[in-house]
């Protein structure tokens, strides 16, 4: 008999399964916690960030206010030190204007290699101490 194919989920940036991002907040595309994404992702919430207020204050610049709550899309707003799925793109920006959140790579979905590089994500990543 033939093993039946088990259906591969997600990969991370480091091509192992895709962790969570976020227990506490509902981040990514389904909200699930996880920085999954699909097709109808225009964004492309695949980086795993830890909030800094730095940063918080440069995407409220750029216009995505990520701080303020929003009820009504059940938005608690973040503060330093929350986990959130970026827009890769986003955090190329950042990481352009110097105010690069730290990620966390086993958290950060594949696709994101399609915009940001490895070695910037490396570079950025969560040490086991922080």
């Amino acid at each position: 008999m033939i093993a039946p194919i088990e259906k591969q989920g997600p990969k991370n940036v480091l091509g192992e399964t895709l962790v969570p991002c976020c227990n506490e907040l509902s981040t990514g595309w389904y909200r699930n916690g996880t920085c999954e994404t699909d097709a109808n992702d225009g964004g492309r919430h695949v980086i795993c960030a830890h909030m800094t207020e730095e940063f918080l204050s440069f995407s409220k610049a750029m216009g995505n206010d990520l701080s303020t709550p929003m009820p009504q899309y059940n938005f608690p707003g973040l503060k330093e030190g929350d986990c959130w799925c970026l827009c890769a793109a986003r955090w190329q920006e950042a990481l352009e204007s110097g105010v690069a959140p730290k990620v966390k790579l086993a958290a950060c979905e594949e696709s994101a290699l399609e915009v940001v590089s490895l070695e910037d994500l490396k570079a950025h990543q969560i040490k086991e101490s922080e």
